[in-house]
């Protein structure tokens, strides 16, 4: 019988879950204690930077890439000729705990594919766990992936080991699961996300009641959409995520551009690239949503579909509102300064703070934050425009077009930090922005 070594193993399962996305802050605070190994800071995010500049990272990897579904998009479904492989749950504690002593890793990052069912996944991902919490005292950073399916008995005992669960929707249409993910229904994925916002719930009025109440997903969940392996637009995906948003209370809605495993008719050619610039612009009006008192219905409708790529959602919005610029900076309140190009949440308040002393100027808004090559052409100070600045609506276009990253193809890509792109196109500041969020 031919053995697989605990190396080998981790090998296969981390590469398996790498279409997981997972960068995200914690969202909980939680500090060491005697006789336990860990903490957890909100601070801490998956592959990135925190705000005091350490860099965070998860152990993300699969319990096992066996799978009994048959999701067409996923490289782990049954009809799929890969290598397969599995932990114990004593093997992922061990493997966890080993990382962190280390110090390799701050937390763990766990999913897994569907082994016999759903229930039986649900049990071992429970041991895996148990041995992290109980036995070795790991006190430190859980994110766990719900098994859609699942007995609500066993998401429940899950949900009181991890920090955040989530459970991908990933299809954003009934239709699109019917063809390509036949084992899954809408029904069996959004029963567990209804589950854990009433636990989630419930478990907030026990902890003000009872002071040592255990705590139930203290982070809170999330989801993931796959963008690109159907035909659903991207007013359907962001329609559907501010529904989540709103009746299940998400943390998160993240996005991932489909990158194509295996040839198959329903399925976008292997030769087709991921359409990551699509992915970026939902990313973009995902913040608007949660954020900057956006609605779905007024960034996308029925006639405009989907994003304009050469444009940011924020910046084609204001374009197609012009009748409500130029805003009057020092009268403006702020649920409009918040929706001028160029003007952050950051920004927004500072404005606010700073017009209570005097009248600001245009110097005085760059001082504060302002990205002016933006927004000079929906405002005024003092009732003037940006001395110079000539606005007409074609300008405003043809400006605002090519102050966003220019691509070397035709087609769509990545946007890169590294491509060698002539100087005025990425600067300092648009870097700053992009880390910020602001937009």
């Amino acid at each position: 019988m031919f053995v697989i070594d605990i190396f080998a193993k981790l090998t296969i399962l981390t590469d398996s879950a790498k279409y997981d996305v997972a960068c995200t802050s914690s969202g909980v605070d939680r500090k060491g204690k005697s006789g336990s190994i860990g903490s957890a800071a909100k601070a801490g995010i998956c592959h990135s930077f925190s705000a005091d500049g350490r860099c965070i990272s998860l152990l993300k990897v699969l319990m096992t890439n066996v799978c009994i579904f048959d999701c067409k998009y996923c490289v782990n479904r049954v009809s799929n000729d890969t290598e397969r492989a599995a932990f114990t749950p004593q093997e992922l504690a061990e493997l966890t705990m080993n990382f962190y002593r280390r110090n390799y890793i701050e937390g763990l990052f766990l999913s897994s594919g569907v082994i016999k069912s759903p229930a039986y996944t649900t049990e071992q991902l429970i041991k895996a766990l148990e041995l992290l919490r109980n036995t070795y005292r790991f006190n430190g950073y859980i994110h766990v992936k719900a098994i859609p399916g699942a007995d609500s008995e066993l998401i429940a005992r899950l949900g009181c080991l991890a920090d955040r669960m989530s459970v991908n929707i990933e299809l954003p249409s009934q239709e699109s699961l019917k063809r390509l993910a036949p084992n899954k229904t809408k029904e069996s994925i959004l029963r567990p996300m209804g589950l854990i916002t009433n636990k989630i719930q419930e478990n907030s009025t026990d902890l003000v009641k009872y002071r040592h109440a255990s705590k139930f997903v203290p982070a809170g969940q999330s989801t993931q959409l796959i963008v690109g392996a159907t035909p659903d637009t991207d007013h359907k995906i962001l329609t559907l995520t501010e529904g989540l948003y709103r009746k299940y209370r998400l943390k998160r809605v993240f996005f991932s551009a489909y990158m194509p495993v295996a040839e198959h008719s329903l399925l976008p050619s292997v030769h087709t690239k991921p359409p990551l610039l699509r992915e970026h612009r939902l990313y973009q009006a995902d913040w608007l949503l949660r954020f900057y008192g956006f609605e779905a219905k007024e960034l996308l409708d029925e006639q405009n579909p989907n994003f304009n790529l050469q444009v940011d959602p924020k910046c084609y919005w204001a374009l197609n509102h012009l009748e409500k610029f130029p805003l009057e900076i020092n009268k403006a309140p702020y649920e409009m300064l918040l929706r001028v190009p160029g003007i952050g949440v950051t920004s927004a308040r500072r404005i606010l703070t700073a017009r209570r002393s005097g009248p600001l100027d245009f110097s005085g808004l760059k001082k504060i934050g302002v990205v002016l090559k933006r927004a000079q052409y929906f405002i005024t100070c003092k009732g003037r425009i940006l001395e110079g600045l000539k606005i007409t609506s074609d300008g405003a276009i043809r400006a605002l077009m090519a102050d966003q990253y220019k691509l070397p193809s035709q087609s769509p890509e990545q946007l890169s930090l590294f491509t060698d792109f002539p100087e005025p196109f990425i600067t300092r500041e648009d870097v700053q922005q992009c880390l910020t969020g602001q937009i």
